[in-house]
C-alpha cells in the first residue's frame, strides 16, 4: 500500500515503532538535530559571551579610550544596536534567502567583525566593529530560534529551543569568568583585546560546522520547492535502521492573496489581523523586559563598586581601578550563575506549565527583586549587601525563568512560517531598541538621578510588561506550528 503524502511536522513528530508493532514512547532525536540544536546553541553562547564581557572589559576601554560617560554609554549600546538593526535587517532574509544560507552566513560576519574588534585603534573603529558583531548575533536571533523549531517534535520545541537559548547564560558566566581571568594574568589596559579575541577561533569553527546541517522543510515547502524539501527533511530524519523510509510531502504551502487582493507574506502584514495580536506580545513585552535585563546586566559591575564603595570617578592609577575591575567582575559572576538557574527552570517548565504563566510570574519576579536592590540603598551594612545581592539574585533568576527565555521562545512561535523570520525578526529588533536606549543612558541617568529612580523605573516597566503579556496572550505550548500558521 501506497504511503500517502503528509505534511513536514507529521513527519517529525512520527513516533517509531518496534518490530511487533508496538509505538516507542518518545520521538528518537537524530543526529542531524542535534547537531543543528548544538550550533544553534553557539550562537546565543557567543551573544552572552560578548555582551557580558563588556562589563568587564568597559573600565579599561574608558580608561584607553578616555570616555565620557556618553561615550561610555555608545560602547555598552553598540553591539546591542547592531543586534536591533539585524534581527530585522538580515533575520527578514531567512524569509526569502532560506533559513541555513542565513544560518551561516551571520557566524561569518561576526567572526570577521569580532577580528576586527580585538584591533579597534580608536572609539569610532571599535563602535563600529561592535555594531557589526550586532548585527551577526541580530540576525541569530530568528534564525537559531527558527533553524530549532522548524526541525524538532512539537512535544520537544519549547524545552530544546530554550535550552538553546540557555547557553546565552552560560556565555554571560564565561564572558565575566574570561574577563576576569584574563585580567588577573594580564594587569593591562589592553586586556580588553584579550578578551574579545578569544571567541575568534571557536566563531571560525562553528562558521564551517554550520555548512553541514540541513535546511528547513517548513520553509521549502513555503516557497513551493517540494522536491528539496523532501530530500532535506530525508537528511534531517535520517536515521539506521532508516525511520521513515521514504518522505513524500503533501502540496506546498506557499502564500496566497489576502481578502484585500494584497499579497501576504511582507512587512506589512505584520500590522494586520490576525497577526497583528501575535506581533504585539512578541516585540513589546521583549521590548519591556530588554529594559531591565541589558542595563542590569551590562553594567552589573559598575552598580556593585558604587554600591559597595569601591566606585573611584577617575582611579588614581592602573593598579586601583584593575583591583576595583576584579572586584566587580567577582560580584557579577556570582549573580551570573542565577541566569543559569532560572533558564534551567524555564527549559523544565515551559511544555508544563505554558510561556504565558512563566512571562507573567516573572515579570512580577523581576519588579520584587529590583525593589529589593532598591531597598538596600538606603539600608546599613550588613542588610545592604544582603538586600542589593538577594534583589540582583532574584532578578536574574525570574527574568530568566519567565520574560528572557518565553519572549524569545514566543516570538518564533506565534508567526505563520512564510512570515516567520519578519516576525521573529521584528520583535528581535523591537526588543533591541529597549536595550539599546537603557545601555546608552543607563550611566547618565545613573550618575544624574541615581539608583533609586533608575530602579523604580525598571520596576514600573517590569510590572507593565506583565499585564501586557496578559492582555494580548496567546499561548503555544504544544502547539504544532503548521496549526498556528493558520
Amino acid at each position: 500500500m501506497t504511503e500517502q503524502p503528509r505534511t513536514v511536522q507529521s513527519y517529525i513528530d512520527q513516533t517509531p515503532f518496534w518490530p511487533d508493532g508496538t509505538p516507542t514512547v518518545f520521538i528518537p532525536m537524530t543526529r542531524m538535530q542535534w547537531r543543528i540544536w548544538v550550533l544553534a546553541s553557539a550562537g546565543k553562547f557567543f551573544e552572552g559571551l560578548i555582551v557580558f564581557m563588556t562589563g568587564v572589559a568597559l573600565p579599561l576601554v574608558v580608561q584607553d579610550f578616555g570616555l565620557t560617560p556618553a561615550g561610555k554609554g555608545l560602547v555598552g549600546a553598540a553591539t546591542l544596536a547592531g543586534i536591533m538593526v539585524g534581527a530585522t535587517a538580515l533575520g527578514g532574509m531567512a524569509d526569502t534567502y532560506g533559513r541555513r544560507r542565513m544560518f551561516v552566513v551571520e557566524m561569518a560576519v561576526f567572526a570577521l567583525f569580532l577580528c576586527g574588534l580585538a584591533w579597534s585603534p580608536s572609539l569610532p573603529w571599535m563602535l563600529v566593529f561592535l555594531f557589526g558583531v550586532g548585527l551577526a548575533l541580530g540576525c541569530d536571533y530568528p534564525t537559531a530560534h527558527m533553524i530549532i523549531s522548524e526541525s524538532i517534535a512539537t512535544k520537544d520545541r519549547g524545552r530544546l529551543v530554550l535550552s538553546a537559548f540557555a547557553f546565552q547564560a552560560v556565555g554571560a558566566l564565561v564572558g565575566t569568568g574570561v574577563g576576569y581571568l584574563i585580567l588577573a594574568n594580564l594587569p593591562e589596559i589592553s586586556a580588553w583585546r584579550w578578551m574579545y579575541a578569544t571567541a575568534i577561533v571557536p566563531a571560525i569553527l562553528v562558521t564551517l560546522a554550520r555548512l553541514t546541517i540541513s535546511d528547513s522543510g517548513h520553509w521549502l515547502m513555503s516557497q513551493g520547492r517540494q522536491a528539496e524539501a523532501e530530500s532535506e527533511v530525508a537528511r534531517l530524519l535520517a536515521r539506521v535502521p532508516p525511520y521513515p523510509k521514504r518522505i513524500r510531502l503533501s502540496g506546498p504551502a506557499t502564500a496566497s492573496p489576502s481578502r484585500t487582493g494584497r499579497r501576504v507574506g511582507g512587512w506589512t502584514e505584520l500590522f494586520r489581523l490576525p497577526v497583528r495580536r501575535a506581533t504585539i506580545l512578541a516585540a513589546v513585552p521583549w521590548f519591556l523586559q530588554d529594559l531591565g535585563t541589558y542595563g542590569i546586566g551590562i553594567f552589573t559591575p559598575t552598580i556593585i563598586a558604587r554600591s559597595i564603595g569601591h566606585e573611584i570617578g577617575q582611579p588614581h592609577n592602573l593598579t586601583a581601578l584593575i583591583e576595583r575591575d576584579l572586584l566587580a567582575a567577582k560580584g557579577a559572576a556570582l549573580l551570573d550563575t542565577l541566569l543559569i538557574v532560572g533558564i534551567i527552570g524555564a527549559v523544565l517548565l515551559a511544555d508544563r506549565v505554558g510561556r504565558i504563566r512563566l512571562q507573567i510570574l516573572g515579570f512580577i519576579g523581576c519588579a520584587v527583586g529590583l525593589a529589593l536592590a532598591a531597598l538596600s540603598v538606603h539600608a546599613a551594612e550588613p542588610t545592604r549587601s544582603f538586600l542589593l545581592f538577594g534583589g540582583f539574585m532574584l532578578f536574574n533568576f525570574m527574568t530568566n525563568i519567565g520574560p528572557n527565555a518565553q519572549t524569545y521562545l514566543l516570538a518564533g512561535e506565534v508567526f505563520p512560517t512564510r512570515i516567520r523570520g519578519k516576525g521573529a525578526g521584528f520583535a528581535a529588533s523591537f526588543a533591541k531598541a529597549g536595550a539599546v536606549l537603557t545601555a546608552f543612558l543607563f550611566p547618565v541617568v545613573l550618575a544624574d538621578v541615581g539608583m533609586d529612580a533608575l530602579l523604580a523605573t525598571l520596576i514600573a516597566t517590569s510590572l507593565l510588561g506583565a499585564w501586557l503579556t496578559w492582555r494580548f496572550r496567546i499561548e503555544t505550548a504544544g502547539v504544532s506550528l503548521e496549526k498556528i500558521g493558520q
